[in-house]
């Protein structure tokens, strides 16, 4: 167990808050999607409330440099109207002005640093400059589990200068509903696992295998399972390179006694577009020229029966190409019924929790991770290295 921000006292303090405020901006700047920010504000108005003077450091997009799009302007802007109280901003996130406005902060005041990642040391984890971050604070706090698997200077290399270094309200809850369902579910226990890449899943299966009842497979990796099967899967999406893995796995999978299922139909198209015919086959039954892009009904209906018999039920990667609509049935299928169950239900970040959101199910989830890659690698089994480096209690 880490320490959080429960364990330590911030009156007057300066506290360092890694937040998660990499937000999506539309092409006139503006945020599409505020999520990230409210998914903070509990712990902005807590140490507020105790009379800290809270500094809050995020990256925002991949910048190379100094990139005038990827200011925090609009942030610190959405931020104030989340809190309810002024944001101050500086234009960098180091340096003597920076430090100047960190000082002059008074108790319960916020200050928004510029983007973190205009400095490539960021990346490197390079530790002058995390020296020069924690030269800001007497406090640091990680309450961003969307980059609590990147060991960067901000979520890693600062916690070497500045102690105590506890987590967030977020981090912790993050880290509490995961690890419940990792090492002690409620069962029967179902993950369903879909999204395009197998390479990113093999792993968390085989880390699954040994703690799930039951496992649903489905999206674009689900083909290359059909495939290691000897179904023919047309031009669906494959993963030539990992298939003797899947083969493997598969054996794996039989053998631990789970019960697995992947589609037995398909909704088909010879191309992504608005105009192309599609239809319904059987999961062996692919047309040479056409490809899988969703999940059948007769698929959806069974997945969504073993979503009801489930007491705890994780998701990550969506069925289908759900951005459109004709193949966002399946996807639409397994949040209805994780919506409609009793179970603890939680969502892997990234597109699953954006599908959630869009098909208007999130209010009925138990838990939607806040990082993709973070809930990922933690279901895999990995000790996530901005996690690692807090204190124990």
């Amino acid at each position: 167990m880490k320490k959080t921000i429960e364990d330590v006292n911030p009156n007057g303090k300066r506290v360092l808050v890694r937040v998660d405020f990499n937000v999506p901006l539309n092409e006139a700047g503006q945020i599409t999607d505020e999520t990230r920010i409210a998914a903070a504000i509990p712990t902005i108005r807590y140490l507020v409330g105790r009379g800290a003077r809270v500094i809050l450091v995020s990256h925002l997009g991949r910048p190379k440099g100094v990139d005038e799009k990827l200011r925090m302007d609009p942030v610190a802007k959405a931020l104030q109207q989340h809190l309810g109280q002024p944001v101050k901003k500086v234009d960098d996130c180091v340096g003597p002005k920076v430090e100047q406005a960190a000082q002059e902060l008074r108790p319960g005041e916020v200050l928004l640093l510029e983007n973190v990642r205009f400095h490539p040391e960021e990346e490197n984890n390079d530790p002058e400059f995390a020296q020069a971050l924690a030269k800001l604070a007497d406090i640091y706090v990680d309450d961003a589990f969307g980059t609590a698997h990147r060991a960067h200077a901000s979520t890693v290399g600062v916690v070497n200068y500045v102690r105590p270094a506890v987590a967030g309200l977020l981090l912790h809850k993050e880290i509490e509903v995961l690890g419940k369902a990792l090492h002690n579910p409620d069962r029967p226990f179902l993950a369903i696992l879909g999204g395009a890449k197998v390479e990113d899943k093999l792993p968390v299966i085989e880390h699954l295998v040994t703690k799930v009842d039951a496992l649903l497979l489905g999206g674009g990796m689900a083909y290359t399972f059909l495939k290691a099967k000897g179904c023919e899967i047309g031009r669906s999406l494959l993963d030539e390179k990992h298939l003797h893995m899947v083969g493997a796995l598969m054996g794996k999978m039989g053998q631990a006694g789970i019960e697995w299922q992947l589609p037995t139909d398909i909704v088909v198209a010879p191309e992504i577009s608005d105009d192309a015919p599609r239809k319904v086959v059987a999961a062996d039954a692919i047309p040479a020229d056409w490809m899988g892009l969703d999940i059948g009904p007769q698929t959806s209906d069974s997945f969504a029966a073993a979503i009801a018999k489930a007491a705890t039920v994780v998701w990550n990667g969506p069925m289908g190409v759900f951005e459109r609509a004709e193949f966002a049935e399946g996807t639409r299928a397994v949040a209805r019924a994780m919506a409609e169950s009793k179970a603890t239900t939680i969502v892997g970040g990234g597109d699953t929790a954006a599908a959630v959101e869009q098909m208007g199910f999130a209010d009925a989830m138990t838990h939607i991770s806040t990082g993709g890659g973070a809930s990922l690698e933690f279901l895999e089994g990995k000790e996530l290295p901005g996690v690692a480096v807090l204190d124990d209690k």
